[in-house]
């Protein structure tokens, strides 16, 4: 079941393929101001609908992460990383993580969520 997302504005917009069925609220100190709730997808299940040109893009530290929002309305979108899954950057699986808060029509509170030490792990 395709699921959408977009920001405030409309001005980014994306699809992912499946509903999220549990999410992360990360404590590092970018994830902490940004107030998102990340969900994770493979490239391959992550297709951005609206003109690449709308999305603008922070880079912090190592660079590693690009992290992506709306360059009209500023809400926090989606970020495209290595997979860190196992504690350490893997770069041949690379990562897309959606803000489960700018879905359109789906319900938040219904996706459990954990808390990932950010703020300590980095």
């Amino acid at each position: 079941m395709t699921v959408r997302g977009s920001c405030h504005c409309g001005a980014t917009r994306f699809e992912v393929t499946d509903a999220p069925t549990e999410a992360t609220r990360c404590t590092c100190s970018i994830c902490s101001k940004r107030g998102a709730l990340w969900a994770y997808y493979t490239p391959a299940q992550f297709k951005l609908t609206t003109p690449v040109e709308n999305v603008a893009t922070y880079q912090w530290q190592s660079r590693m992460v690009k992290l992506h929002f709306c360059g009209t309305c500023g809400c926090t979108t989606f970020n495209e990383s290595p997979d860190f899954s196992t504690g350490e950057a893997d770069f041949d699986n690379p990562k897309i993580a959606i803000n489960i808060r700018i879905l359109d029509d789906f319900d938040v509170d219904a996706v459990p969520v954990t808390v990932l030490d950010g703020k300590n792990l980095w």
